[in-house]
C-alpha cells in the first residue's frame, strides 16, 4: 500500500534541500527521500578542497559563465545569485570571505558545519537510503534497507544530480526512466575534467607537478588566467576545467606559458642567447620557464623549433590528448532534463506535478562558484514553484 505524502523531494544535495526549505516554507509537509545513507555527499566532497559557494561579480559576467543556458537561467539567478548565497550562508551561522579572484568561500574553508547547521533548519521528513527505482500504479518506489517503499505524493521536485561521481550518488540512472515517460533529455557529456595525453616516459619525472601562471586560449581569441597539473592520466585542474567544454567540443587545448610577455619580447629574449648556452639552459634563464615548463615544450615540440617560431611555439603550445577523461571523474556535467522539456516553474512537461532542480537539468558552468550558486538557484526556483502545486 502506498503512503500518502504531500511533498516529495528526491535528494538531498544542495538543489533537493534548498527545494525542500522552500516548499516547508510555503507550509507544505516535506519528506525527502536521499538514495545514499547520507545527505549531500557530493557538496561534502566539494567542501574538502575549501568550498567555493559562489563568485562574487557583477551580474552579467556571473550569468554568462552559464553559456547557452545564461538568458533561461537568468531569472533565477537573479532570485538567488551571489549577494543571496553569501547572506544565506551567513544566515546558518557560517560566515564568509571573498578571496582576490572574487571566489567566496565559509571562513571554516570546509562544507560540513555548513550542511549540518542546514540539515538543522530544513523541517522536513529525511530519509536516508530510499533510492528511487520508479513507479507502480500506486506510486512511486522506492528500495529502502526495509524493502520496497511506495509513496504517493501531491508533488515531487527531482533533484538527482548529473551522470558523474556515482558512488557519491550521481550515476545518472535516472534519465532512462524519465526518458520513457516522454520526458525530453540532452545526452550527458562530461563538464570540468581533465583529458587524457599519452605522455613520452620522460614526462613521468614531472607528475603531480603544477604549471602555474599560464594562460588558456578560448576559442574567441581571449585567455583565461590559471594553472594546472601535469598527472599520469593526462591534464586537470582549475585552467583546464575553465576551457574544457570548448575543447571536448573540439577546439584545441593551447597554452600561453608566458602570458605575462608579448611574442616579440619571448623572441628578442630568445634571440640574445649566449653560443656556450644550451637551448634548454636558456629557457630556463632568459624566460625563467620552471623544469615542468620546459618539459612540455620538448613533449609537445620534437624537434624543437627556433627563433621566433619558438617564441609563437611557446606563446601558443597546443597540448595534444586522447579525450576527455571518463564522465564519472568529471566535475559536473551536461545533459539531462533540457529547457524544452519544462516550464517556466521547471516543472516536467510530461508529467505535471514534477518539478527538477539542480544537475539534472542541461545546463553547465565552469567551477568558480557557479556550479553551486546554479544548483541552489534552480533548487529554491522549483521548490517556490512546487509549493502552489496540488494544494
Amino acid at each position: 500500500m502506498a503512503e500518502a505524502v504531500d511533498a516529495l523531494v528526491i535528494g538531498a544535495g544542495p538543489a533537493g534541500l534548498m527545494a525542500a526549505e522552500e516548499l516547508a516554507r510555503a507550509g507544505r509537509s516535506v519528506v525527502i527521500a536521499e538514495g545514499k545513507p547520507s545527505a549531500g555527499r557530493k557538496f561534502l566532497m566539494a567542501g574538502k578542497s575549501g568550498l567555493n559557494l559562489t563568485k562574487d561579480e557583477e551580474f552579467e559576467g556571473f550569468a554568462a559563465a552559464y553559456g547557452a543556458a545564461a538568458e533561461w537561467l537568468s531569472p533565477m539567478l537573479r532570485d538567488m545569485g551571489p549577494a543571496e548565497v553569501m547572506a544565506w550562508a551567513e544566515a546558518l551561522g557560517q560566515p564568509v570571505f571573498t578571496g582576490s579572484s572574487g571566489r567566496v568561500f565559509p571562513v571554516a574553508m570546509k562544507a560540513s558545519p555548513l550542511l549540518r547547521a542546514w540539515l538543522r533548519r530544513v523541517p522536513a521528513e529525511l530519509r536516508l537510503g530510499w533510492r528511487w527505482t520508479g513507479w507502480d500504479g500506486a506510486g512511486w518506489v522506492f528500495e529502502t534497507r526495509e524493502g520496497p517503499r511506495v509513496l504517493a505524493p501531491k508533488v515531487v521536485v527531482l533533484a538527482l544530480g548529473g551522470a558523474s561521481w556515482a558512488r557519491l550518488g550521481s550515476d545518472g540512472d535516472w534519465a532512462g526512466r524519465l526518458a520513457e515517460k516522454g520526458v525530453e533529455l540532452a545526452p550527458f557529456r562530461p563538464a570540468n575534467m581533465g583529458f587524457l595525453v599519452d605522455w613520452s616516459p620522460h614526462m613521468a619525472a614531472h607528475f603531480g607537478s603544477p604549471v602555474k601562471g599560464v594562460g588558456l586560449k578560448k576559442s574567441n581569441g581571449t585567455s583565461v588566467m590559471g594553472e594546472f597539473v601535469v598527472s599520469a592520466r593526462g591534464v586537470e585542474g582549475g585552467g583546464v576545467y575553465a576551457v574544457s567544454a570548448e575543447v571536448r567540443d573540439g577546439a584545441a587545448l593551447v597554452v600561453d606559458l608566458l602570458p605575462d610577455l608579448g611574442v616579440e619580447e619571448v623572441a628578442a629574449r630568445l634571440a640574445a642567447r649566449p653560443r656556450k648556452r644550451t637551448v634548454s639552459q636558456h629557457l630556463e634563464k632568459a624566460l625563467r620557464l620552471d623544469p615542468v615548463k620546459r618539459a612540455l615544450l620538448q613533449e609537445f615540440g620534437r624537434p624543437l623549433p627556433e627563433g621566433a617560431e619558438l617564441a609563437r611555439f611557446i606563446k601558443g603550445l597546443e597540448i595534444r590528448h586522447q579525450g576527455p577523461r571518463p564522465m564519472d571523474e568529471a566535475i559536473s556535467t551536461a545533459g539531462g532534463v533540457t529547457r524544452a522539456g519544462v516550464d517556466e516553474g521547471l516543472m516536467l512537461r510530461a508529467l505535471p506535478g514534477v518539478f527538477v532542480a539542480g544537475e539534472m537539468l542541461d545546463w553547465e558552468a565552469p567551477t568558480g562558484g557557479y556550479l553551486i550558486t546554479g544548483c541552489l538557484a534552480t533548487g529554491r526556483w522549483a521548490g517556490r514553484h512546487a509549493a502552489g502545486w496540488g494544494t
